[in-house]
């Protein structure tokens, strides 16, 4: 009997410890949406050897979201090559944010020279799967081992928006490189900053 009641506790806390992992490691579907830096269509199945990417929610007006316009370049630049290019979302509700328009969109990615496509979520659907909250909110999701992309990390880009010179905590890149390397990622998440992201219909609260 003993032994029997053992085998079932086993059965069970397999079980439980499979749904923890798939708990944590949320899949993201693939997605299509439009670049305002080429102003083409743009999806994750486009990039055929992508082993992750870097998703960040971004938008034209958060003035947090401005200081990061050349260190995603750098970012992209660097990891594009090892199989991890940035793309970065607006998922503003453009009728309560006439400056959150694809037109404008052009504008930044033209004015901020972004190598990397800057996406337009106008049905917001992609920041309600991330569960993004406001911007600039970062990603890394990761393929794994059927072929989904799972998040990895989420959180700051790093640790000082206004003055990198004195950055101590690369979030992003250091998750990044331990995945690069096969690794569990040492900080999965972070806490971030920025301007919050309100979804159409939603009641908009002074913060």
């Amino acid at each position: 009997m003993k032994k029997l009641l053992f085998f079932f506790y086993a059965i069970a806390l397999v079980v439980f410890s499979s749904y923890t992992v798939y708990e944590k490691e949320k899949t993201i579907s693939d997605f299509k949406l439009k670049s305002a830096t080429t102003n083409r269509w743009v999806s994750l199945s486009d990039y055929k050897n992508a082993k992750g990417f870097v998703v960040v929610f971004s938008c034209n007006k958060c003035p947090m979201a401005k200081f990061y316009s050349q260190r995603l370049n750098q970012m992209d630049a660097k990891y594009k090559k090892l199989g991890v290019p940035v793309l970065a979302i607006n998922s503003m509700d453009t009728l309560a944010y006439a400056e959150e328009s694809f037109k404008l969109m052009q504008k930044k990615a033209k004015k901020d020279q972004f190598q990397f496509p800057y996406l337009q979520d106008k049905k917001q659907n992609i920041a309600k799967e991330f569960k993004a909250t406001h911007t600039p909110q970062a990603f890394v999701i990761w393929k794994n081992n059927v072929g989904k992309f799972v998040i990895k990390y989420q959180g700051a880009i790093d640790d000082n928006a206004g003055e990198p010179e004195k950055i101590k905590h690369h979030f992003l890149t250091d998750a990044i490189d331990d995945l690069l390397q096969e690794k569990e990622v040492a900080t999965p998440k972070s806490e971030s900053f920025g301007c919050r992201i309100y979804f159409r219909g939603e009641v908009q609260k002074m913060d």
